[in-house]
């Protein structure tokens, strides 16, 4: 998904250098159905994170109080799935950001 987005992202601004871009209307739509489908992405992996972290800090806070080792256990594999999740939000946020400023610059070239 990444090295999708970072593929259109690159393509955007090649055009973007072009002093003059053919078919400027299609392109401005083409980017806008690309910002929505990545927005819906967005969406759905900040809710994912969100429950992840959730149900971390719920495991965490669980363990401490009962002193129970396998709820402790379940801390840690909850831990280790929503770290990767913070990353790819994080990607998925930079990018459609990137792509919103290629938005504006197309709509101003």
């Amino acid at each position: 998904m990444q090295e999708i987005l970072k593929e259109h992202i690159n393509k955007i601004n090649n055009l973007l250098k072009e002093e003059k871009i053919k078919n400027k209307e299609e392109v401005i739509n083409q980017h806008l159905k690309q910002i929505e489908f990545y927005q819906h992405e967005r969406l759905v992996h900040l809710i994912v994170t969100v429950f992840v972290g959730t149900m971390c800090v719920l495991f965490l806070l669980t363990s401490l109080f009962l002193e129970n080792i396998l709820i402790l256990l379940l801390f840690l594999l909850t831990f280790i799935l929503f770290v990767p999740y913070i990353f790819h939000y994080y990607a998925l946020e930079n990018g459609v950001q990137k792509m919103y400023d290629q938005y504006w610059q197309l709509q101003s070239k």
